[in-house]
């Protein structure tokens, strides 16, 4: 692949609850990858509290010193004032670009005049809603999960000038989010008095069939999917429609590992086959990318459909 054109590596906000010092000592790994965007910031849920915003930003600026794009990611789901105060109080911040994870984030950026990117929960299914709010100062967007390969090809096809987009390109994907917070419940739990079980699941609770098969993984309000998305050898597709950033979301485990062979498919070191074979191995529940093929989002192309195990 010619390296002039490929898509940047970006990391993902971390969608799990975990201790501030496994946090402080993963963002300075990540430090030290070639990931060219990092986006910070807790997008799940409020109560989720090891890091403070000032901590967020004191690791914002230490990650754009080590030569990352740095982007603050908010919140999926506005339940209480307190989180619209946070979410105003986030969107005040001039230092670093915004990731719009909801409408009310987009309006309090717009009235603001300032540019942002819009997360993988905002519903961009066509071109007139990317011209919309690329006019609302919107300068990059990441594609809804569950939309694929003919979807992408049919907004990009009238796609504003100037505007980038981002495409999930490995992790558990982010399906849905809820009210009711499903890990407590899993505790019989109140979600008031949850007791913080988030903590005991680094990667979420996986959630199984009757026949033991994986099926989801619960992550407090949010419901992802049990296998990890994976489109490596999806990436000289991903180049020629024109994607600009790949998305690489953090796990508990091989995340490094994950970015680096990544990297070492876009820049030609290994083919895509081979980084595939690499990243099974980084996924505790196996591998899908059906939703790029216009499929059942748990099936997994690797020259044929196969459901994950």
């Amino acid at each position: 692949m010619n390296t002039r054109t490929r898509p940047k590596l970006s990391l993902g906000p971390v969608l799990y609850y975990w201790e501030r010092e496994k946090l402080l000592e993963f963002y300075e790994h990540i430090a030290l990858t070639p990931v060219d965007i990092v986006y910070l910031g807790e997008t799940v849920c409020s109560k989720r509290r090891a890091l403070r915003s000032d901590d967020w930003l004191q690791l914002a600026h230490t990650l754009r010193q080590a030569g990352k794009e740095v982007v603050l990611s908010s919140m999926t789901l506005i339940e209480a004032g307190s989180e619209l105060g946070a979410l105003r109080s986030l969107c005040e911040n001039e230092g670093f670009t915004i990731e719009a994870n909801d409408m009310g984030a987009v309006q309090l950026l717009a009235a603001r005049g300032r540019p942002f990117v819009t997360g993988p929960a905002i519903n961009i299914y066509n071109h007139r809603t990317l011209n919309l709010l690329a006019k609302r100062g919107m300068r990059r967007w990441v594609l809804p999960v569950e939309l694929g390969r003919d979807s992408l090809a049919d907004i990009h096809a009238q796609r504003p000038d100037g505007i980038e987009t981002e495409v999930f390109a490995w992790g558990r994907l982010p399906l849905a989010y809820s009210a009711r917070c499903f890990t407590a419940r899993a505790h019989n739990l109140p979600k008031d008095d949850c007791q913080f079980r988030c903590l005991d699941y680094p990667d979420g609770l996986r959630l199984s069939t009757r026949e033991n098969r994986s099926f989801l993984t619960l992550n407090g309000i949010q419901t992802q999917s049990a296998a990890s998305c994976n489109l490596v050898t999806e990436i000289d597709d991903l180049s020629a429609l024109g994607v600009d950033v790949l998305r690489i979301s953090p796990q508990s485990l091989h995340t490094e590992r994950v970015i680096k062979l990544f990297q070492q498919c876009l820049d030609g070191a290994i083919s895509a086959r081979e980084a595939d074979t690499g990243l099974q191995s980084c996924a505790p529940s196996g591998c899908c990318n059906g939703y790029w093929h216009g499929e059942a989002g748990m099936l997994h192309h690797a020259g044929e459909k196969v459901p994950c195990p």
